[in-house]
Formats: C-alpha cells, structure tokens, sequence
C-alpha cells in the first residue's frame, strides 16, 4: 500500500484546476469536515491549520485565560502546553499511570483547586485515558474536558470512538500522524456555541461564519455597511490543497489505521518472551490505534542508548525516545514563575525507559525488515 495514493493526488488536481475558486458549499474544507463528523457522528467539526492551533482555539473560545489553571500530563509533545499558555493560563501538570502512560485520574484529583477551569488528556501514542474517571470529576467540579488526539486516530473507550467523550476533541495531520495533509488538525464537539465560537476564532473573528460554515460570500462583504469581526480572531484555517489531501486520507482511514496495529502486533510478537521488554497496556476495553509502538525497558544491565545503538547497527530504523517531560524543558523556567516545581515520579521514571517503534511502514516487507532487526537485538543481550 502507498501512503499517499491516486485519490488524494485526484483531490489535488480538483483544487488546482478550480484556480482555487470552488464554490461555496463544495470547498475541500466543508467536505472534510462532513466527512469528519459523519465518521464520529459529531453534530460539528472544524478543521484548522494544524493541532496545536486547534487547542489554542478551543481554550480561548471557553474563556479560559489569565489566573485559570489547565491541568495537563507532562509525558506528552509540549504543544499541549504552548496551547495553555497561548491564552495566559497556567499549565498545572498530573502524573501518568505507570502502565498504559496516561494521564491518570488520581493525579488529577489531587491537582484540582477551584482555579481549575479545564482538564487536556492526550490519547498518548494511539490508546485513550480513563475517560469515564476524568469526566466523573471534571463533572463534579464543572470543568471543561479537551481530549488531544493528535496521537490517535479510531481507537476506542469501552466502545466510544476517542475524541467523542470529553466536551471537544483536537486531532492532527502532521506528516506522522494516522492521517496526514502535510500540516493541518480538525475539532470537533457536539456543543453548537462552542463550535461557533472555535470557528471565529479560526476565521478572524468573522461575523459571516457559522458552526456548520467557514466561507463567507462576496455578497456579505462587498457592503459599505457590513461589519466584519464580531470577536478576536486568528486565520488558522486549512488550506485548500491540505483539505484536499486530508479528505483522501480520511476515505481510506480504515487501511491506514489497520496497517498501523498490524506492524504494532509484528513488534508485539517478537517481543513476547523477553521479560525485560514491557509493552504499553492496552485494557481489554479499549483499542489502541498506536501512532507508535511503545515497550519499557527493564533492564540493570542495558541502558537506552545501547539498546537504540545496537537496533541500528542491525539495520533498524532508529528508535525514538519520549520527549523529555515539559516542565523539564528549558522554557518553562524563562517563561513561568511558580512558588512550587512540579513533580510527577511516574512521568520521570518512565520518561528514560521507554522505546517507541514506529508503525508507519506502508510496505510489508519494511515491517518485517524492522522486526527481523528487534529480534537481532533482542538476542544479542539475551546472549551476554
């Protein structure tokens, strides 16, 4: 299979021989965003420039900014962060369980004070939080629930689709990613105010647009009379030939998400009776749509880069370490000033012993390649 196949190519070829002049109704943008909410039967979705903007909207258009706390996980991209302190709020960091890495619900519990106005989970490398837990207490204290599922795409809670549990959900389509348009993210929520006030805040604050509708006519503008922004705006909407590409990938999801779990399950096997070697748990009611595939290692006697040094020397592709956690990255002490340093031992511990195997091999024999490689690896330790 190809990642970018003839039908993206065909959506492509439709906007630059449009001149770009599609009409309204028809754009690539109102398309994808059908599509979206089709495939999660969400009542809106909102498609952007990319997922990190997706979140900055989606925080701003609730009211959320200076002296609000959002309560976030620290083992994650640290665009999740930037998205808190784009709208001035402060980013207030929750542990992670210590074996599906996330954000766990028990932490949060202990982070919530009455400043508290959201909480951002992340479906961490393709599988979801405890949602049910997180929404019982955001609940409890009226809290707004953002899922970031730039990292998933079609995995599932105790049969929901991730991303249709929280109040807004944010995806990504950066180049590696489920789906990809290059550059691009979508929101989505069931709440129409909500979903009016994330697609102002893409669209300059235009007074033309609406919960359903991004374009606005030339009839609205061309009006001495006519007042165009009703609210702070930002232009992060998509281009065109990104929606373009996004709508192809969205109508093959099915094989391109399916590839991901079959290379995870390849890894999986070989790495089935080495002790030393933990997969991410994925719970029995829940699917894991692994953006990568995750294992910790466990092991006195191998440190990380050796086991990522001696992985390539057998051919392999490269490994790749988790970020380092966000409070520990050198912007946080230029840019916040808190009383307290923030702590999460799970995070930290974790954060130095995981491996992520990438899934994104289109073809087969690539995937069997990579996992021919762990094995070699695996066995020259085994052998020491």
């Amino acid at each position: 299979m190809k990642r970018i196949s003839h039908l993206e190519k065909s959506y492509i070829n439709e906007v630059l021989d449009s001149n770009f002049r599609t009409s309204s109704g028809s754009t690539m943008n109102t398309r994808l965003e059908k599509a979206f909410s089709e495939l999660y039967k969400s009542n809106f979705a909102i498609s952007f420039i990319n997922g990190t903007a997706t979140m900055h909207a989606i925080l701003l258009a609730k009211g959320i900014g200076e002296g609000d706390e959002v309560i976030v996980p620290p083992l994650t991209m640290a665009s999740t962060t930037f998205a808190v302190l784009q709208v001035g709020a402060t980013p207030i960091y929750a542990d992670v369980d210590a074996l599906t890495y996330q954000i766990d619900p028990s932490s949060i519990q202990t982070k919530i004070s009455p400043k508290t106005k959201a909480i951002i989970t992340v479906a961490l490398f393709g599988l979801s939080p405890d949602m049910d837990e997180i929404m019982k207490l955001a609940e409890k204290s009226n809290i707004f629930v953002l899922e970031d599922n730039a990292e998933t795409m079609m995995s599932y809670y105790k049969g929901k689709l991730a991303g249709t549990i929280g109040h807004a959900a944010s995806f990504s389509f950066q180049s590696s990613k489920h789906l990809t348009a290059g550059e691009g993210g979508i929101v989505i929520t069931d709440d129409e105010q909500l979903a009016l006030d994330v697609r102002r805040v893409s669209s300059l604050g235009y007074s033309g647009v609406s919960s359903k509708k991004g374009k606005i006519t030339k009839n609205q503008i061309q009006s001495p009379s006519y007042f165009r922004h009703v609210s702070t705006g930002f232009n992060y909407r998509m281009p065109e030939l990104c929606a373009a590409v996004a709508l192809g990938q969205l109508e093959r999801v099915g094989e391109l998400v399916n590839r991901r779990v079959e290379v995870a399950q390849l890894f999986q096997d070989i790495i089935a009776d080495t002790e030393w070697l933990i997969p991410q748990r994925t719970p029995d009611d829940c699917v894991n749509s692994y953006w990568t595939y995750v294992i910790k290692l466990e092991h006195s006697d191998i440190n990380w880069t050796s086991f990522r040094d001696k992985f390539q020397e057998f051919g392999g592709d490269g490994i790749y370490a988790p970020w380092k956690l966000t409070y520990q990255e050198p912007f946080y002490k230029d840019i916040l000033n808190r009383e307290t340093n923030p702590y999460c031992p799970i995070a930290e511990e974790l954060q130095t012993s995981l491996l992520q195997f990438k899934t994104n091999y289109w073809e087969w024999n690539k995937a069997e390649e990579q996992a021919k490689c762990l094995k070699k690896t695996i066995d020259f330790f085994k052998s020491l």
